[in-house]
């Protein structure tokens, strides 16, 4: 902020004082839209169905109901998004899973619910 400060009181700004940094928020912002500003605040596995709560709003989830988990594996904050069959259709929500070190593979906890998933997707059919 000091550095754009200085810039905008100088006589001789050059055109970069402004633009980088409008830049880097832009892109900053898109960065953060699409990494971090659609999960959901908190997830919790209840055995047989998921509780997900999101703006204050609290939402069970069955098992049976999750269509398809897709978890990523080289983005910071690791991203767990669920395809969920719901009233109005297909809805996809996104949280990130409790940190387990695993620099390559798939989070531990993502393999035990895709597991379970397809476990109460037979058990229902």
């Amino acid at each position: 902020m000091g550095f754009l400060a200085i810039g905008l009181t100088s006589k001789n700004m050059p055109v970069g004082f402004l633009f980088f940094p409008v830049l880097m928020g832009v892109l900053g912002y898109i960065i953060m839209k699409i990494l971090v500003f659609d999960l959901v605040d908190e997830v919790y596995d209840c055995g047989d169905h998921l509780r997900v709560v999101n703006r204050g709003q609290e939402r069970l989830i069955d098992l049976k109901d999750i269509i398809n988990i897709n978890s990523s594996v080289m983005t910071n904050p690791r991203r767990v998004t669920l395809s969920v069959r719901g009233p109005t259709g297909i809805e996809e929500i996104s949280f990130a899973p409790p940190s387990v070190w695993s620099p390559f593979g798939s989070n531990p906890l993502v393999k035990d619910l895709i597991t379970r998933v397809d476990e109460a997707r037979r058990k229902a059919n």
